[in-house]
């Protein structure tokens, strides 16, 4: 198989851009990693490209789930793993573009989705009802500090899974999570750009996703009935506390960019700890000529692994 080009990085640098001008470059097709653009409806607030906003370039994985649905990265393992044995029968080339880090692991490394239990699933909600997400984390982290670790205390959801594969397997979660290996062979490129410079793009971004009818995609949705996963999306859950009463719209939009900032620094974490990501400027003029020459070279097996340059990195995280 050719191999996969995938952009990865936090948000506002430029991925979906970058993606296309490749894509046209090299005859490829892009298979969306960006967990929340797979919801139909959700288009403003997670800046999906429109239909004429991808110049002809086929894209998949876009608009595939219903809001009321919870997403999960097995079906989308499924789901992305079907489309790229597809493009290769093509002879294109598959451009994976998105920073939900775990979908693009999902998507490119050996990766196990242990069974699931509702009825164990539901006592562990409850508890973090009752609770609070904070001493299930702390209970996650006497059981297997590596998980604990990864897994914000703050992050329900996640907490709750590690917790129920815990019980379910006999084996700590981050046992089952993936590993630097890939099983479909690819290049990963990562975008990065100085934290002053990436706040102003996040700042800009709210202020146009704002003027572009946010707040009206938001009402179609709620009207429509959002489950668990889009509902929490950022952008959607704060407009969906506006519309409760409990913000003002300027506390909306500033919570938002805030939220949006947390966001784009969890990302980094997450690809900055991969050392296979080759990273660039998201701000470099021959950008598209870099990102060229990368596939090049990895095309002809010249590419090492990924070079030492933290300065990218190491910007989002003075």
């Amino acid at each position: 198989m050719t191999l996969v080009v995938a952009l990865v990085g936090p948000t506002a640098t430029g991925k979906s851009d970058l993606g296309l001008a490749l894509a046209h470059r090299l005859g490829g097709e892009v298979v969306n990693a960006d967990a929340m653009q797979l919801y139909r409806g959700m288009d403003i607030g997670t800046a999906k490209l429109t239909v004429e906003e991808r110049q002809g370039v086929p894209h998949h994985l876009l608009d595939v789930l219903d809001v009321r649905d919870d997403a999960s990265v097995a079906d989308y393992q499924e789901r992305a793993r079907r489309a790229l044995v597809e493009i290769a029968q093509r002879r294109a080339r598959a451009v994976a573009v998105g920073g939900s880090g775990l979908y693009v692991r999902a998507l490119l490394d050996h990766m196990e989705f242990p069974g699931t239990d509702a009825d164990l699933r539901a006592r562990l909600e409850e508890r973090v009802e009752s609770e609070g997400a904070r001493a299930l984390h702390a209970e996650l982290a006497a059981v297997d500090p590596v998980a604990a670790e990864g897994i914000g205390p703050r992050n329900a959801r996640r907490i709750v899974r590690a917790l129920e594969v815990i019980a379910l397997t006999g084996r700590p979660y981050s046992a089952s999570l993936p590993q630097h290996v890939y099983e479909v062979p690819a290049v990963q490129i990562g975008l990065d750009c100085d934290r002053a410079v990436l706040d102003e793009r996040i700042t800009a971004r709210v202020e146009r996703m704002w003027s572009r009818g946010l707040v009206g995609e938001v009402e179609r949705l709620a009207a429509h009935g959002m489950g668990r996963t889009a509902s929490r999306a950022v952008g959607y859950a704060e407009v969906l506390s506006m519309l409760r009463g409990e913000l003002t719209p300027d506390e909306a939009r500033t919570a938002i960019a805030a939220g949006t900032r947390r966001l784009a620094r969890k990302q980094m974490g997450w690809f900055g700890r991969d050392p296979r990501v080759h990273w660039l400027d998201a701000r470099d003029p021959d950008l598209v000529e870099k990102a060229l020459a990368l596939v090049a070279a990895a095309d002809a097996g010249e590419l090492g692994p990924a070079t030492e340059d933290p300065a990218p990195r190491r910007s989002l995280g003075s």
